[in-house]
């Protein structure tokens, strides 16, 4: 099966099997601090923040979905850029692969234009680096899209579940630290939704790595999407909830992420989850799953979607009285760790 395929029947059963999305709900157990009195004026809160060496609105990213040669996904990818740039949030693309084997899919990561100010993220699995893909490919991707960073984006579980599935991960730390030396982008490492481990981000901070997607359960299950993909094999399902969640990753990298900058991402569904990852560490947020329904049908859409997603973290910040994000940043005093009290 071509790659343009597999895309197409990523996005069909995302978009058809409702339990795709675990629908985890890590973050709900969490609660933020409300402040009656926040002494600050709605108008008065400041979302704008640093990313990648640009600015953005607000601190959100668009999360990888597709590319590909088809009508319906080159569609999709340039509605969201026009959308993020609309509405100043970044953008990563799916995996540029299949531009390596398809001339014609290249055109879907051709963004620059329809999003001139905002970071663009290339995006390539890391298992590739043991396959067809080297340094000349990445910084192809990176400048495909004129991206201000490349994810490496690490899937053990999707490609032992996909029938197609490169399953060779050993020897990968020492030709992504060498790819990190020969890039004109920094890289950026992603699980696509079982999480990187503290113990993964210490190791990827030694190879001169500090951008991480911590990409935690709870959200879009792949395994799922590759069982329903093989016509019905089981062992998808038992791994469909594989994983670490998204909250308990960024609880645990508390001490390394002033070394580090920190996306949180699988399992948000809000600007509530945004904030709260923002208070336990994260720089900004990710989300893929509640803008791909959007994309497929106009460019407004998406900015609608976006549009309340800031406005609910915009909310968010008057209700805890913090008027911009350098106050909540990593701010203890701010969540109350629910289970934590059931624990006393």
């Amino acid at each position: 099966m071509s790659i343009g395929q597999r895309k197409l029947d990523h996005i069909h059963h995302l978009l058809n099997d409702s339990q795709v999305d675990r629908q985890g709900g890590y973050f709900d157990a969490f609660r933020l601090m409300h402040n009656a009195l926040p002494e600050c004026g709605l108008a008065d809160v400041n979302m704008r923040c640093e990313f990648l060496g640009k600015t953005l609105e607000a601190p959100l990213l668009i999360s990888s979905m597709t590319g590909g040669d088809h009508p319906q996904l080159l569609a999709i990818n340039q509605r969201l850029a026009e959308a993020a740039e609309h509405c100043g949030v970044a953008l990563a693309v799916g995996s540029q692969r299949i531009q390596f084997e398809n001339s014609a899919a290249a055109a879907s990561f051709k963004l620059r234009p329809f999003a001139p100010s905002i970071p663009l993220i290339a995006n390539l699995g890391a298992v590739q680096l043991n396959y067809q893909l080297n340094s000349q490919h990445a910084q192809a991707a990176i400048d495909q899209l004129d991206a201000d960073g490349l994810f490496l984006h690490l899937n053990p579980l999707q490609e032992a579940i996909q029938p197609e599935g490169d399953t060779d991960f050993s020897n990968l730390w020492t030709k992504i630290g060498q790819l990190q030396q020969q890039l004109s982008r920094p890289i950026l490492l992603k699980e696509v939704g079982s999480g990187l481990s503290p113990g993964l981000i210490r190791q990827g901070l030694a190879q001169g790595i500090h951008y991480f997607d911590v990409a935690g359960s709870g959200g879009t299950s792949w395994s799922r999407v590759e069982q329903l993909r093989s016509a019905g094999n089981p062992i998808g399902l038992t791994f469909q909830d594989w994983g670490l969640p998204t909250p308990w990753i960024l609880q645990q990298c508390r001490p390394l992420a002033p070394q580090t900058q920190l996306i949180a991402s699988g399992g948000l569904r809000n600007g509530i989850d945004v904030v709260k990852s923002l208070v336990l560490g994260a720089r900004i947020a990710g989300m893929a799953a509640p803008f791909l329904q959007p994309a497929m049908e106009s460019t407004q859409a998406v900015i609608d979607r976006i549009e309340q997603i800031k406005q609910e973290i915009r909310i968010t910040l008057f209700l805890l009285g913090k008027p911009n994000l350098q106050e909540v940043w990593l701010n203890k005093h701010l969540i109350v760790d629910l289970a934590e009290g059931s624990r006393r």
